[in-house]
């Protein structure tokens, strides 16, 4: 099977920043869309950004001038930087990938369990 887990999330005042790491593994012949979302208590869940396996980026415009995603395709490795961060970023932030697997070659979306981020004003 394959495992997603999120790090990084935590407590910043508005203005700071946050790394966010996300790492897929087990039977993975092939990662191809990484995404990170969010949700906010009593919100519908959103996409945050998203980032293909060429490298095609697509962010929330919200979020667009603030954050950046990254792979790291060796390591099946999404990361979001998150600068200038506000009150309303804070949210349950979600890692979403798009994986094939092992034996079947068939491609199956998979969820983390969310790492939080709280910004304070």
């Amino acid at each position: 099977q394959v495992q997603v887990v999120e790090s990084g999330g935590g407590l910043v005042q508005a203005g700071g920043s946050l790394r966010l790491s996300c790492v897929a593994s087990g039977n993975i012949v092939s990662i191809n869309n990484m995404g990170w979302y969010r949700q906010a208590p009593g919100k519908q869940r959103e996409l945050v950004a998203r980032i293909s396996s060429g490298g095609t980026t697509n962010y929330a415009d919200s979020t667009k001038d603030r954050f950046t995603i990254s792979r790291d395709n060796a390591n099946n490795t999404v990361y979001l930087q998150m600068n200038s961060l506000k009150p309303e970023d804070t949210a349950l932030y979600y890692c979403n990938v798009i994986v094939m697997t092992a034996p079947t070659l068939s491609s199956y979306i998979y969820w983390g369990q969310g790492t939080q981020v709280t910004v304070s004003s």
